[in-house]
């Protein structure tokens, strides 16, 4: 039978989440706290728990620090948190710490539900919105090599196609075989996904980044 934890400090808000989780599935077991002390003595007693929703805004030990201590001491229950702060910032760290998810406050019940039950499914969950987000985020400040994988070899042979270099004169300066340099070049496209030498070079330019 689930069982699913909430930790939040607004009483009419944990009763509303205990509520709302009765639709996850039938028979669910639904246990509240009011922080993270209640919480752990909870878990200490009752350790069957099958995910816990974490509120960031807690008194005394924040949710944050009580995302690292759960993750320490009952590793094998899913953390998700739920938050008014759905920052870039936020989201990220919160999936440093190793939360399984990130719900918006302002998501829908069904929306929660959803995504919990992808948790369960053993998938991480965050919104498309946040996703697109977070991922331009981490993609900041990458160069080319950095975003696509490309080894050293490759960058450096992407860097003279971007000077305009032709693949004899590549091979020329790097002192190697013209097909070596064929062999790199078609590592490059598969790696940025592209079929020519064109495309790679306006996705390469398109990011204004050195390689």
């Amino acid at each position: 039978m689930l069982k699913i934890l909430v930790i939040e400090d607004h009483a009419m808000v944990r009763e509303g989440l205990l509520k709302a989780l009765k639709g996850i599935e039938p028979g669910v077991t639904t246990l509240g706290a009011a922080d993270a002390d209640a919480a752990l003595a909870l878990l200490a007693a009752d350790d069957d728990v099958d995910i816990v929703l974490l509120d960031l805004m807690l008194p005394g030990t924040s949710g944050m620090a009580m995302l690292g201590v759960m993750r320490r001491r009952f590793p094998t229950i899913p953390v998700v948190i739920l938050s008014a702060l759905d920052d870039v910032d936020t989201v990220k760290r919160a999936l440093r710490q190793g939360a399984a998810g990130f719900i918006p406050k302002s998501s829908s019940t069904a929306s929660m539900l959803a995504a919990l039950r992808e948790v369960l499914a053993g998938e991480i969950y965050i919104p498309a919105r946040l996703r697109d987000l977070v991922d331009r985020e981490q993609h900041r400040g990458k160069t080319v090599a950095e975003r696509h994988g490309l080894t050293a070899g490759q960058s450096r042979v992407l860097e003279l196609l971007m000077q305009g270099k032709t693949n004899r004169q590549i091979a020329d300066m790097l002192d190697v075989t013209e097909g070596t340099v064929k062999i790199h070049v078609s590592a490059i496209f598969k790696a940025m996904k592209v079929t020519n030498r064109s495309q790679a070079l306006l996705l390469a330019r398109k990011h204004r980044q050195k390689i």
